[in-house]
């Protein structure tokens, strides 16, 4: 059927936009009102009550009897905002210090609510008072004029990558992975990046300037769009140590090298992808951000969590089979429901026998109030609660899978061999039953007579984190550790991948897929299997076709957008199941291009008077084909460089959307042709190069800095130090850079960089020296230099967006793509 893809496509799109067709219904005209006065549509707020909620998380008993009005009660209010200071930042201790002795006192005298004694105040569980709550909301905050200067701070320190703006529980799971500075992470289910952020903060927290941390991230998410909008978080941190790809979580690829002749061509020992700690921070109904996102209390119903089930479980398994053993994996929701939480892990733990355990970390953060995970729950359907699968009538168990109950006994395991169903009713049940099905609220619902079961798991290992316990959101999280190799699955022949291989004994099982699904769920998969080609995009478990916007637990109010089409390059005789782990380059999708241009390098070397020290081979990259009209020179890390060598060495099956950090950009204004180098400088990898730059560098006393960040551009015969603007009239035209001394005079000897330098690149022009930064980055660093030097604690006021930006604003764009730099001619 030629145009089956195409209607799946459309039916999608209008399941995406009927929200905004049906929200509200047009209100009827008053004839009353007289025809000169304009009507007024007055603002309705969302409904934060739904009985059908009420009655399931009672009945699952998640809180005990007597505290469940405290529980709805805060669940009901505005979530106060949050948000953490870069402890890897240059002006980190700066800022807790500003928020300790300015901002701590100035608030004081704002009314505190819900109980709070303190407008801001330090979370006691964070280490180093790098994380803070505030006692304001974020519509407070934008609304209440008296917080004006407050808001404001937190807006420019956000976008210069200083603070990220985070609700407070969401910071909890990399907490508990435990990462070192040389581990190699990978986040899952990364967008929007807040998480991704936090764990390259404590990759770089211990780096000296100058050096890259040993270990990266590989951040990884499924959506095109949100990649870019994780793209845009993580430029933030101006990080040579991250990769972003573009992949289904659940079939992330291991890019194993399977021969030994292949082996011997790489200069390094890695050959697969072995992660020391994996952040498992799966979709889910996002159940735990209604304080955040009110508007899902009208959509919210018991068949959400239910229809994410499957797919959470096979993330979850592909994540530790891609663990080292040691490693460490956090699985985490920001939903309530033991159906996506207690369930999922018992099922894990399941699959994996004695080869994973759940770690019990109470000892960890004592401070953070959290409570023990549940090890009996029900499972609801069609207005009558299971308590055992054996309960589960036949026409259901395709949509009430048997792992969702605390025992996980499979249908097969109770002895009923008459299991037999049409899959084309059970595939519309899942589409249409469960979102439809909501907790009705009913005193007496009818429950199966089956004894309750208990989970034979230490579930209690797990963690709960309630919003009434510490005025915050729900959250789930579990710590797993893999002690051994995962079991061997034998996999039906016709479901084999071209990288599947058993596990030797003493490695971990990399590249194996997710184990086969019992029972009902493999017949969904056969059904998938069935599936056309041209609609393999829309491939994504049929049980996330159900009426639910799976959410990550940073993106609770984000749209889902459709998947990408990203193996559109696909042979047509080739059986592909999930057409993503392909070998070969990646349709739409810029390619990685080791730069070797020893001209292009040499001139760069020579201009700047870059030490020998510093690596430059194979360290350089570019995202064109075409290295004659290379625009952006990027700088990966060794760990990076080793990763990106083995993605070609098994035919790129990583899709690779971003990765390295800016470090040098071609120079096209009309100054930038007489120039004897092409490529100024990128502010992102200046701090990284500074300490190796001999030439093309000058340090100005604070008074000149300052009017450097002020004005933009400053002729060199206005300098208040005659001295500094001889030296910078001497310098080469081009690119140059300024850094800030400590007296009042230029410094004759030589420039001594450390951790605290600040510094700034600039443009020699004919009569001038123009400031080559962003209008923010100049507030920003004036700012700091006003503490720093002991003046007066301005207000940090409105940007002026408008104002001489040679640098630009950063743009969330997949390739980085800042607008080319015009440098001041004169």
């Amino acid at each position: 059927m030629g145009g089956r893809g195409k209607s799946r496509t459309q039916r999608k799109h209008f399941r995406q936009n009927r929200e905004n067709v049906w929200k509200r219904s047009r209100p009827d005209p008053d004839p009353s009102l007289s025809s000169d006065k304009s009507q007024t549509t007055h603002w309705t707020p969302f409904l934060n009550e739904n009985p059908s909620f009420d009655s399931y998380y009672k009945e699952q008993l998640i809180v005990d009897p007597q505290e469940w009005d405290q529980f709805v009660a805060v669940l009901r209010t505005p979530l106060p905002a949050s948000f953490r200071i870069n402890a890897s930042s240059q002006f980190a201790d700066d800022i807790r210090s500003q928020l300790e002795n300015d901002f701590v006192h100035s608030l004081r005298a704002e009314v505190a609510e819900g109980g709070e004694t303190e407008a801001i105040r330090p979370l006691p569980w964070y280490p180093g008072n790098f994380a803070w709550h505030s006692n304001f909301s974020r519509m407070q905050l934008r609304k209440t004029q008296t917080l004006e200067r407050f808001h404001e701070f937190l807006k420019l320190e956000n976008e210069i990558g200083n603070i990220t703006r985070q609700e407070a529980v969401s910071m909890v799971p990399p907490l508990f992975l435990d990462v070192h500075s040389d581990h190699l992470v990978l986040d899952m289910c990364a967008a929007p990046g807040s998480k991704t952020f936090q764990l390259l903060e404590i990759i770089h927290q211990s780096t000296k300037a100058g050096s890259l941390p040993d270990g990266m991230v590989i951040a990884n998410d499924l959506d095109v769009k949100r990649c870019n909008l994780l793209i845009h978080q993580t430029k933030r941190m101006c990080t040579a140590n991250l990769i972003v790809t573009n992949h289904e979580a659940q079939h992330f690829p291991g890019c194993r090298l399977k021969g030994n002749s292949e082996r011997m061509k790489l200069d390094h020992n890695i050959h697969q992808l072995l992660f020391d700690r994996v952040l498992c921070d799966v979709p889910c109904s996002g159940d735990g951000t209604l304080r955040k996102a009110p508007d899902m209390w009208r959509k919210w119903n018991s068949g959400m969590g239910q229809g994410l089930h499957s797919l959470q479980v096979l993330i979850a398994m592909r994540g530790l089979s891609l663990l080292k053993i040691g490693g460490r994996m956090v699985y985490s929701t920001c939903s309530m429901n033991p159906i996506e939480n207690e369930a999922v892990v018992a099922e894990v733990l399941r699959r994996c026998g004695e080869s994973v355990k759940l770690v019990d970390v109470s000892s960890e953060l004592p401070q953070l109030i959290r409570r023990p995970g549940l090890k009996r729950w029900k499972v609801y359907d069609k207005s009558k609660w299971f308590v055992s699968s054996k309960d589960v009538p036949k026409f259901r168990r395709s949509v009430i899978l048997s792992s969702m109950f605390p025992s996980g006994k499979g249908y097969q395991d109770l002895g009923d061999s008459s299991f037999n169903v049409d899959m084309e009713d059970d595939i519309t049940s899942v589409e249409n039953g469960n979102a439809e099905d909501g907790v009705e609220a009913v005193e007496n619902p009818a429950m199966s007579e089956s004894a309750e079961e208990v989970s034979e798991f230490p579930l209690e290992h797990c963690m709960r984190i309630m919003p009434h316990d510490q005025n915050t959101g729900a959250f789930f999280i579990a710590v797993l550790q893999k002690v051994s190799p995962l079991p061997a699955v034998l996999e039906k022949p016709s479901k084999q991948i071209d990288e599947q291989y058993v596990e030797p004994s003493n490695q971990s099982l990399v590249d194996a897929q997710a184990p086969q699904i019992n029972s009902s769920e493999s017949k969904l998969e056969e059904v998938l299997e069935a599936v056309p080609e041209e609609n393999v995009n829309d491939n994504v478990s049929n049980t996330e076709d159900l009426e639910v916007s799976p959410l990550t637990c940073e993106e609770h109010n984000s749209e889902e957008t459709e998947e990408p089409h990203n193996a559109e390059n696909t042979e047509k005789k080739f059986p592909s199941k999930r057409k993503l782990q392909i070998q070969g380059q990646w349709r739409g999708v810029d390619p990685v291009v080791f730069f070797k241009d020893e001209e292009i390098i040499n001139s760069i070397r020579t201009f700047y008077g870059i030490d020998e020290r510093f690596p430059f081979n194979g360290h350089l990259i570019t995202r064109n084909s075409d290295t004659s009209h290379v625009k952006r020179i990027y700088y990966v890390s060794k760990f990076v460089k080793d990763i990106l060598e083995l993605n070609f060495s098994v035919g790129q099956q990583l899709k690779i959307t971003s990765v390295g950090m800016k470090m040098f950009e071609r120079q096209t204004a009309r100054e930038g042709s007489s120039s004897p180098c092409a490529f100024r400088i990128s502010s992102e990898g200046l701090p990284l190069i500074l300490p190796y730059i001999t030439k093309q560098i000058i340090q100005a006393s604070p008074v000149d800095f300052k009017r450097l960040l002020q004005d933009k551009d400053v002729k060199y015969t206005d300098f208040a130090d005659a001295e500094f603007g001889e030296k910078a009239a001497n310098l080469l035209p081009g690119c140059c850079v300024v850094i800030l001394g400590k007296g009042n005079t230029v410094a004759t000897e030589s420039l001594e960089v450390d951790e605290s330098t600040i510094a700034i690149g600039c443009w020699r022009g004919r009569a001038r020296l123009s400031v080559m930064v962003t209008a923010m980055d100049c507030q920003e660093m004036l700012e700091r230099l006003l503490i720093r030097l002991g003046a007066e604690n301005g207000s940090s006021g409105h940007v002026d967006k408008s104002s001489n930006d040679v640098g630009g604003e950063v743009q969330p764009v997949q390739e980085l793509n800042d607008d080319d730099v015009k440098a001041a001619a004169s």
